[in-house]
């Protein structure tokens, strides 16, 4: 590597990352699928012989791991002769895929009969079969009742397309038009990528071009461990919880233990609960893509992605998880829930290691929309044709706040870097369904300092026909999983509903008959005269909520972003009688609300020899003097000494339900304790956590 010229080597990383850029054009010109085409649920990659990946898009990060677990496992099987042309199929999550709908393509790229590559792209088809339509099937209690598994089958053999195999496949959806179109984009994909590195080798040569990925790999390894040796040592935890498993309403908790040591981090999910007999779960492949999903963008957000950034994890959990099921558990929503939670954690405690550390303290955010709500609708369109669109508008969830500033309105979550929903018009025009309105929905960014990014909501029912199949399923909506950070609350939950009669000729009318639906009501018949209402999470937001800026508050309540009872309940301010912000009543009624939180104890002050000599976050100060470090909250006081357990020193009040103004609904078993200065009565954190257990620590810093 080392005789390789600084300039060919720059000249073909471009090029290998650009590759993967046109095989997204490729995918996505070829492809019918709104889903691939309007809202980059998609992957794309460029991967060593090997199969650890060198290349990728800026799609699904979840997926960058888990194409290369299907080539090893083209590898490990005698019976595939791999030669040039090849493409190899599958969705198995047992073998490597996520869920049954991402089916994903490999193949091998020989160049002059030597193996120098493979190419993969993965896509979320709407319908693969199963006991439901859209195959997401919240009744099944093992894996054949879901959708088809593909475990590793041929599909192109020496260049040619073995259409029985296709029949086959193509025989199980509900949508085989649409299915099978974006299966031979998958083709198209593939070839673009053979044609690019077929003239990339013949220019530079097969050795070095492999080199160059082999360096690229090792290059973005070297620098997130440079990374790391700036980051504190010390052990990160960090929870998060699914309700409902399909058949029951009970709580699953993701539980990670994260451990940070010179320049290795481990994930340590051994206090997840034990796997659910209903759809939740994921397998080992989805815990690491859930893994990949939160720690790429977070620490890596100026680093090339590939396998270099994994070489540095160790990832443990035993079998038998949630986050690991076995075999036959169902999996078919895996990818928006468990390994959506699991980004989650992974997230939460990567933002409490940067907010630990005086230069990367401006980058760590609270929560991003914590959840994907789904919506699928099918049956017959007007023209009696088979339709089914799986609506991809839940991205559109607030992101969190940062140390600094709010959240970005419909910002998205952190596992998709570039998400996107299609236009109203444009799902209308595939599939016949009407808005009644998508819009920013008000009270849902998490309240702080710095308020988290609003969620849309929309209301939607049909168009052009009279009766069609929804499914609906979610969860979030009994826990706010966008968690806030250094004193600020997490978004708003989510909020289903569905209203009987509640529309005539595409106009809402009073009369209709709502039902809150709740995380998983399933499949559901609807009419034209129903409407689907919808409201997702919004980010959590960073900081004491009473610390906001009087000024940001009057916009925010001019424009509708925070209402005036949300205002007054939960910011402390105070209106007066036109509904305009009284700047000074508001400061003497913040004063007195700081006062009722504070327990009157007196102030315990670090020696007169004291130094700062770090922080936890915004909030929480180091101190050393001549009896140790010091946790010191804003107000000066001391909470704990020689370690970061500063919990012990503060006054806990927990909620087992918000206020109506903070729009969070909490499951039966969940609670909610907000940590107070004793002295000042600064708010100091907030924690989810299941009912009648003690939060735990959430950052031990190594103080030495």
């Amino acid at each position: 590597m080392s005789t390789i010229n600084p300039i060919t080597y720059e000249v073909i990383r471009n090029r290998l990352i650009a590759m993967t850029e046109d095989m997204r054009v490729a995918l996505q010109s070829a492809s019918g699928s709104p889903t691939v085409t309007e809202a980059s649920d998609f992957f794309t990659g460029i991967y060593l012989p090997d199969g650890s990946f060198a290349s990728m898009g800026f799609q699904v990060t979840f997926q960058a791991p888990v194409v290369g677990t299907l080539i090893r496992h083209v590898q490990s099987r005698p019976y595939f002769k791999v030669q040039d042309g090849d493409m190899f199929i599958g969705n198995d999550p047992y073998v490597g895929a996520l869920h049954q709908n991402d089916v994903q393509l490999t193949g091998p790229i020989f160049v002059d009969g030597e193996l120098v590559a493979w190419a993969g792209v993965e896509a979320h088809e709407t319908d693969v079969g199963g006991m439901d339509f859209a195959s997401w099937s919240p009744k099944a209690r093992d894996v054949y009742q879901e959708g088809m598994r593909i475990p590793c089958v041929k599909l192109v053999d020496g260049g040619e397309v073995r259409e029985d195999v296709l029949d086959m496949i193509l025989t199980a959806s509900r949508l085989p038009a649409q299915l099978g179109l974006d299966i031979r984009a998958f083709i198209a994909t593939v070839n673009v990528a053979r044609e690019r590195m077929t003239t990339l080798v013949r220019r530079y040569g097969a050795q070095t071009v492999v080199e160059v990925m082999k360096r690229m790999i090792a290059g973005s390894g070297n620098r997130l461990k440079a990374r790391l040796t700036e980051l504190p040592d010390g052990v990160y935890r960090a929870s998060d919880f699914l309700e409902h498993d399909g058949h029951q309403n009970v709580l699953y908790k993701i539980d990670l233990e994260l451990t940070k040591r010179s320049d290795r981090l481990r994930f340590d999910f051994s206090g997840s609960s034990p796997q659910a007999p209903g759809f939740i779960n994921c397998t080992r492949a989805g815990l690491v893509g859930g893994v990949t999903g939160g720690l790429f963008p977070i620490l890596a957000y100026d680093i090339p992605w590939n396998q270099g950034l994994l070489d540095c994890c160790d990832i443990e959990a035993p079998e038998g998880l949630v986050c690991t099921a076995q075999f036959p558990a169902p999996v078919g929503s895996a990818t928006v829930e468990a390994i959506w939670v699991v980004s989650n954690v992974v997230s939460a405690a990567l933002n409490k290691m940067l907010s630990a550390s005086e230069r990367y303290r401006p980058r760590a955010q609270a929560g991003n929309d914590g959840t994907m709500a789904t919506f699928n609708l099918g049956g017959r369109n007007q023209f009696g044709e088979v339709f089914g669109l799986h609506l991809m508008d839940p991205l559109a969830g607030g992101s969190g706040a940062y140390a600094s500033r709010d959240g970005v309105c419909a910002g998205g979550p952190i596992n998709a870097p570039m998400p996107s929903i299609a236009d109203v018009e444009r799902n209308e025009q595939v599939a016949p369904l009407f808005y009644l309105h998508r819009r920013l929905a008000v009270d849902t960014g998490g309240p702080g300092k710095y308020r988290g990014g609003r969620s849309a909501e929309v209301a939607l029912t049909l168009g052009g026909i009279d009766r069609a199949d929804s499914l609906i399923m979610t969860h979030g909506a009994e826990v706010p999983n966008a968690a806030g950070l250094s004193g600020g609350w997490p978004g708003a939950t989510i909020r289903q509903r569905f209203g009987y009669g509640a529309v005539a000729e595409g106009v809402s009318v009073p009369e209709g008959d709502w039902k809150e639906l709740g995380p998983k009501p399933g499949l559901l018949p609807m009419t034209s005269q129903d409407v689907f209402s919808v409201v997702w999470q919004g980010g959590g937001g960073v900081g004491d909520p009473l610390l906001r800026d009087p000024a940001a508050l009057r916009r925010d309540i001019e424009q509708g972003v925070v209402s005036p009872e949300a205002a007054q309940t939960i910011y402390g301010v105070v209106l007066d009688e036109q509904g305009r912000l009284d700047e000074p009543a508001t400061q003497a009624r913040r004063r007195a609300l700081m006062d009722e939180r504070a327990q009157g104890v007196p102030l315990r002050k670090v020696g007169a020899d004291a130094v700062q000599v770090g922080r936890l976050d915004d909030c929480l100060a180091l101190w050393r003097d001549a009896d140790g470090v010091h946790v010191v909250s804003p107000g000066g006081h001391v909470l704990c000494s020689n370690s970061t357990r500063w919990r012990a020193g503060a006054v806990p009040r927990t909620f087992r339900q918000l206020p109506a103004q903070y729009k969070i609904d909490l499951h039966e078993g969940l609670a909610m304790t907000a940590w107070y200065c004793p002295a000042s009565g600064a708010l100091l954190g907030v924690d989810l956590h299941e009912k009648g257990v003690v939060p735990a620590d959430d950052v031990e810093l190594v103080l030495a």
